[in-house]
């Protein structure tokens, strides 16, 4: 049974419902975030069959929103004077490790759909390894935001890129597939069609 101390609970009351929900609930937060990927694969390879590239936009611009919201808005907590400039911090998460699970997927949405409109994955790989780092940097240089810069967070905001880029690539090549089996096809009742047209006219 997780308990929490005393300390730990006045943090809490500091946080939004929902923060606090999955803190008390932390084996949903991994739960969460395969459903996160499997409804953007969804919606992704639909949206490359259908070609619909203004929503492929508008979801990619939506998912900066969380993004900012997460890491550059201001908390309620001014950092102290002698916290390093960025704290070394490298270790794998674990399913009971709220923070560090949720950063793995902070960035998919964003370098997933980008990836998908762009149509290069590594690209938008590259650009979310450098948002994470560049993030870190802005978190670390300005103390009034009350975050902490640590490798650890851009460690796993990578790990989530690197994630989104790969099953990107794989929607793309899926997609792909399916519209040139669907061109063959049409063509092939085209063609059929025209034989079957020359064969009555004779």
């Amino acid at each position: 049974m997780w308990t929490l101390t005393l300390p730990v609970r006045e943090w809490l009351r500091s946080l939004p419902m929902i923060a606090v929900f999955l803190i008390e609930n932390p084996l949903l937060v991994p739960v969460l975030m395969l459903l996160m990927a499997i409804v953007c694969t969804g919606i992704g390879y639909l949206l490359l069959k259908a070609r619909r590239q203004w929503i492929l936009w508008t979801l990619t611009a939506l998912s900066v929103v969380p993004v900012v919201a997460l890491t550059l808005v201001p908390t309620r907590t001014r950092r102290m004077d002698d916290i390093p400039f960025c704290t070394p911090d490298f270790h794998l998460p674990t399913l009971a490790s709220v923070e560090m699970v949720a950063n793995v997927g902070l960035l998919f949405p964003l370098v997933y759909f980008s990836a998908l409109l762009t149509r290069r994955p590594l690209l938008m790989l590259a650009a979310g390894v450098a948002l994470s780092a560049g993030i870190e940097t802005l978190q670390a240089l300005v103390r009034s935001l009350g975050r902490a810069c640590t490798t650890g967070d851009w460690a796993m905001n990578s790990a989530g890129a690197t994630c989104a880029a790969l099953l990107a690539g794989c929607t793309i090549a899926l997609a792909d597939r399916a519209t040139a089996k669907r061109a063959a096809s049409t063509r092939f009742t085209s063609d059929a069609e025209t034989v079957h047209g020359d064969q009555h006219r004779l």
